[in-house]
């Protein structure tokens, strides 16, 4: 905390006091997050193959542009750093540790620890920054909730338990088959 600004009874961290942390940290609009507990097995395993499954989408529809990421930082700003659990990225990855420019599609699989952040904070915060889809996935009742981002705002396009759902990434058109998300 030695650089970071008190505001009100709250310290304020920023990226350079998140870099010096020990474990997996979230920083949004300067307050921490903790990445504890380890997410449940079911909860890894849905990671996994979400991941599996954006590569294999991302080479059928002939997209080299963009690739599918496990958590990795995007530094949004100097006091928002933030992890999501799936990603897609569309155009040259930096040379940094860190993305800066926002992903186009983003999966968060959601836990009881974390279901709020990414319901609520995440959700705005994703919004805001102009992911294009935010897709929550509730392993407990094995269903995907996909928002798109129109006119600045997240719009709900369904609830998928299984079915086939087209993201269009601006540079290619994904088709991602959900009944195959929740079938392992």
């Amino acid at each position: 905390m030695s650089k970071a600004a008190t505001f009100g009874l709250y310290p304020h961290y920023t990226y350079e006091d998140y870099r010096s942390w020990e474990g997996r940290w979230e920083l949004i609009r300067g307050v921490p997050y903790a990445m504890t507990p380890l997410p449940h097995p079911k909860h890894q395993r849905l990671s996994g193959r979400i991941a599996y499954l954006l590569e294999e989408a991302l080479e059928e529809a002939g997209c080299p542009e963009c690739v599918a990421l496990l958590p990795v930082d995007w530094k949004i700003s100097e006091d928002t750093v933030v992890q999501p659990d799936n990603l897609v990225f569309c155009g040259e990855l930096p040379e940094e540790d860190f993305i800066t420019k926002p992903p186009v599609m983003i999966f968060e699989v959601l836990s009881p620890s974390t279901a709020r952040k990414d319901r609520i904070l995440k959700f705005a915060l994703y919004e805001e920054a102009g992911v294009k889809y935010y897709v929550l996935v509730d392993p407990d009742r094995n269903e995907a909730e996909v928002f798109r981002l129109k006119e600045e705002r997240y719009l709900r396009e369904g609830i998928f338990p299984e079915g086939l759902y087209t993201f269009d990434l601006g540079p290619c058109r994904l088709n991602f088959n959900f009944q195959r998300l929740f079938r392992f």
